[in-house]
């Protein structure tokens, strides 16, 4: 008998057991392109002076990123990018970390659930329940700032309008970065910045759209889902960002315009030569670091940190 048999494993030693031996399987496609996204972190650079914790939010992974002389009296609300299907939390640690010092607050990054395991909108609840569990937590919603990037950028957007929608207290200001507010994926900046977007395409969209939402019954051009036909009114301090190589930037433009014509305090960070989620850079390109300068400055204006 095997000295080994009588063992008995956690449940958590089982799972680490398993998760070691996917890297001697082959993948199925949808993990290899998962597994590939989470590299993406290598693009920024350690921020310094910046601890991180992993926190349960409400039933949500969450990893907190807190700056040392943070103003914890405010936070920031984090959804990455990944068009609903890739990436994680931990990708987007170390950008969040550059965000939360140039903010001078904490970041919450929310590890919400992907598709197609899980549809919309399930991403959209899971950060109303990070939402409801700062909350719970006694941070005052005018001191919660939603931001993202991609599909993390319509999210920010997305909970805000659930909440107003509610009649529920709205977050203080919204940073929507590179954000997918079209579903339609008709924009002429689709074809036209084919060439300069080295992350997006038509193709990779039509394929996020289809895991996020084929089978739901919802229309491209629903309200829930499309920001470029939503009702935009009543929004708090809108920053919208975009880099200007990216697929993706005549649909932000469009938005950032409605943001503006629906009476809402509207500002815009345009990077040129950006791409799309460019803050993917922070620590290591200078138009990014500039950026993420910008933003926090907008931020610590408008929340008063």
């Amino acid at each position: 008998m095997s000295e080994h048999a009588a063992v008995e494993l956690s449940p958590e030693a089982i799972q680490f057991a398993e998760w070691l031996a996917t890297g001697q399987n082959p993948p199925s496609e949808l993990d290899a392109a998962r597994i590939q996204a989470e590299q993406v972190h290598l693009a920024a650079r350690e921020p310094e002076g910046v601890t991180y914790r992993e926190v349960d939010a409400g039933g949500v992974l969450g990893i907190w990123c807190e700056p040392v002389d943070a103003n914890t009296d405010h936070v920031l609300l984090h959804t990455h990018a990944g068009g609903s299907v890739l990436a994680s939390a931990h990708v987007d640690r170390k950008l969040a970390g550059h965000i939360a010092k140039a903010a001078g607050s904490p970041v919450l990054v929310l590890d919400f659930r992907r598709a197609p395991e899980h549809k919309y909108p399930a991403q959209v609840d899971d950060a109303e329940a990070a939402f409801n569990w700062l909350l719970s937590e006694g941070y005052e919603p005018a001191n919660i700032i939603t931001i993202g990037h991609s599909i993390g950028g319509f999210i920010a957007v997305a909970l805000a309008l659930r909440l107003r929608d509610q009649q529920q207290p709205l977050p203080g200001a919204i940073v929507s970065i590179s954000p997918w507010c079209d579903l339609e994926i008709a924009n002429e900046t689709i074809a036209a910045n084919a060439e300069t977007d080295k992350i997006l395409s038509k193709e990779l969209l039509e394929f996020f759209r289809d895991a996020w939402i084929g089978g739901t019954g919802i229309e491209f051009t629903d309200t829930r889902i499309n920001l470029n036909r939503a009702d935009l009114s009543g929004l708090p301090p809108t920053l919208v960002s975009w880099g200007t190589y990216e697929v993706l930037a005549g649909e932000d433009q469009e938005f950032a315009a409605r943001v503006k014509d629906a009476g809402i305090d509207t500002t815009t960070v345009v990077v040129p030569g950006g791409q799309h989620s460019y803050v993917y850079g922070a620590g290591r390109i200078p138009e990014t670091d500039a950026a993420i300068a910008q933003i926090g400055a907008w931020v610590r204006e408008k929340t008063k940190i």
